[in-house]
């Protein structure tokens, strides 16, 4: 028991609606609409000293809870139902302590009551973690958020022995003791980080592909937005399941860019890529490869990284394993990072990097972060689409957790109406200038977002 524990006094949540400027496709799926949750949490310190924390992320039901049985709106009702269930496992917790330690300890009960929600809708598939850690993650982000108001401070600065046992072997058993939990975190943010667009498979690329034009000021293809913002760092969704179009899409973006790619700059351009799942095994990606290498070696020599490129349930597919395709570039493992076991099981199948989401919550971010740091494994920071003060946790994230080299931020492109008021307050966040997004003023209180509230 510490002077700086706190308790759980009240929980509120709400949602908003928002139609995207323009679709965006992956996974197969066509989206062009948002539903955001926004928490607040009330918290009071054992000297009866109380502040409120606020936090909202996407639902993000398509990406969370892909369902080839449920319908959209199924599928997001759900995860409304359980994220009401989770406000309510939180305001009737009597836990004491540290917002790591009070959501490790109540994640159990998340989940229990995802499955309680699942037999009472009557589905007949489960809920999965993936969708109930995004629906609990704006309380989470809530919680974080409050306990840096009430100690006035920004909240990488509260993940220390100060305010936590922050031996990682506490959580993660006898294999990280030892492990500060806060040794791979700046208590500062770094200044700036190159921003990856993505380029989403159904995207326009040069200004001639534009078949309907949107006509509010924006960029309307990928030419266009390079020069708008000086981008030199591109994330490409693929398909994953026609090899031919997927390399002739990396070759038409690399020649549509490679004239604006000055000489001088050249060294930083970057791609990732992302099949979002969808490649049915690792021939499939080394035969990618070496297409690449055979017909654009300029092109595979700047992707940076590959995000996950097979189904996430890695304990049904344990043969499929990437040490080939992560020996020539990185692969990351994205949505099958769900806690420690899977986890291992990436790193023991051939993944080499850490793909972190704020929508996972703040206490699994900072967690598996420092595990994955421990295990010598690469990190990168990826969004959901996230507006808002959603963005601004995600940057966050990104801008305080050593080694991170680029952030992404898709909201401007397909969901900028959401963005508006926050623009104003963090511009260099949310416009983008020399393809960097500026990060050092993410210091305020709690997660930065409300600090001036």
């Amino acid at each position: 028991m510490r002077s700086t524990d706190i308790s759980i006094k009240d929980v509120s949540f709400d949602t908003e609606e928002y139609l995207y400027r323009t679709p965006i496709k992956f996974g197969g799926v066509i989206l062009d609409r948002v539903t955001l949750l926004d928490a607040e949490v009330e918290v009071e310190s054992r000297s009866g000293k109380r502040a409120r924390g606020r936090g909202s992320m996407p639902l993000g039901n398509v990406w969370a809870f892909p369902s080839r049985v449920l319908a959209y709106q199924q599928t997001l009702a759900a995860m409304q139902r359980v994220a009401e269930r989770v406000a309510r496992i939180y305001s009737q917790t009597t836990l004491n302590g540290h917002p790591i330690e009070i959501t490790w300890r109540l994640e159990s009960e998340f989940h229990r009551a995802a499955k309680h929600v699942a037999s009472e809708l009557q589905f007949t598939e489960p809920i999965p973690p993936l969708a109930t850690m995004v629906a609990a993650s704006p309380f989470d982000a809530a919680l974080h958020d409050a306990f840096g108001k009430l100690h006035e401070l920004n909240v990488y600065r509260t993940y220390s022995r100060e305010f936590l046992d922050d031996d990682l072997g506490r959580f993660f058993g006898s294999h990280f003791r030892g492990v500060a939990i806060d040794r791979h975190l700046s208590l500062e943010p770094v200044d700036q980080l190159p921003l990856y667009h993505l380029v989403g498979a159904i995207d326009p690329i040069l200004p001639t592909d534009v078949v309907n034009p949107i006509g509010d000021g924006l960029p309307e293809s990928l030419v266009d937005w390079i020069k708008a913002d000086g981008l030199t760092h591109l994330k490409i969704k693929l398909n994953g399941d026609d090899l031919d179009w997927d390399v002739q899409r990396v070759l038409r973006v690399q020649s549509a860019t490679e004239s604006l790619q000055r000489s001088e700059t050249k060294s930083r351009w970057r791609y990732s890529l992302d099949f979002n799942e969808k490649c049915r095994s690792v021939k499939y990606l080394l035969a990618f490869i070496e297409r690449l290498r055979v017909g654009a070696a300029s092109a595979l020599e700047r992707i940076a990284y590959i995000e996950q490129p097979t189904g996430r349930d890695l304990a049904a597919n344990r043969n499929n394993v990437m040490h080939a395709a992560s020996a020539v570039i990185p692969v990351v493992i994205d949505e099958s990072l769900l806690d420690l076991e899977s986890l291992l099981l990436a790193r023991e199948m051939g993944y080499s990097g850490v793909a972190l989401k704020a929508c996972k919550g703040q206490t699994q971010s900072i967690l598996l972060s420092a595990a994955a740091k421990h295990l010598q494994m690469s990190l990168c920071v990826q969004d959901l689409t996230c507006p808002g003060a959603s963005l601004i946790q995600s940057a966050g994230l990104a801008a305080h957790i050593q080694g991170v080299a680029a952030i992404e931020a898709n909201s401007r492109q397909y969901c900028p109406n959401a963005n508006v008021d926050w623009a104003r307050r963090f511009p260099g966040v949310f416009v983008i200038k020399d393809g960097t997004m500026e990060t050092k003023g993410l210091n305020g209180l709690g997660l930065g977002a409300y600090s001036a509230e």
